[in-house]
């Protein structure tokens, strides 16, 4: 199952169907995976709400992109949850050259993919993680967000 709650409205004033493609960028990476039948919760939010949890359980108090709260085993099968920031993604998206329907589902697939157990904390969990994002984000009919020539750098690395 997933939830998706839509806490800033700046997200459906931006995107029409914010919770549409939140869901389709979900359900493609679940999909990947062979997860289908796990769940997860989207909050599409703003950034203060994330520079919150930022602080509170990274010690880093500033807002950022995207934040994934993977859950224990529990026989809901709820992998966890996913924090979205508006007013970061929109920056990134207008500095990166990308639309922010693109940026949006970029970040979705990148958050599951944490909560699968996914990381990048080396260049090989990296490239692992980034080729995931990129088949995930084809099926939506994404542009690869790390190909040369996208935005205005050659492999981006906005995760922290």
């Amino acid at each position: 199952m997933i939830d998706i709650e839509i806490e800033d409205a700046a997200w459906s004033e931006a995107l029409a169907d914010a919770e549409g493609l939140v869901r389709a960028a979900a359900e493609a990476t679940l999909a990947c995976e062979g997860a289908d039948g796990e769940g997860v919760t989207l909050l599409l939010t703003d950034d203060e709400s994330v520079r919150e949890l930022n602080a509170r359980f990274r010690q880093k108090d500033s807002p950022t992109n995207v934040l994934s709260f993977p859950a224990p085993h529990n026989p809901e099968r709820h992998l966890g949850d996913v924090a979205l920031a508006y007013g970061v993604c929109a920056r990134e998206a207008r500095e990166q050259g990308k639309s922010l329907e693109h940026h949006l589902q970029h970040l979705v697939a990148h958050g599951v993919l944490h909560l699968l157990g996914y990381d990048h904390m080396t260049d090989g969990e990296a490239e692992a993680m980034e080729g995931l994002e990129r088949i995930v984000l084809a099926g939506l009919g994404v542009p690869d967000p790390y190909a040369a020539g996208e935005g205005d750098h050659d492999r981006p690395r906005p995760f922290e």
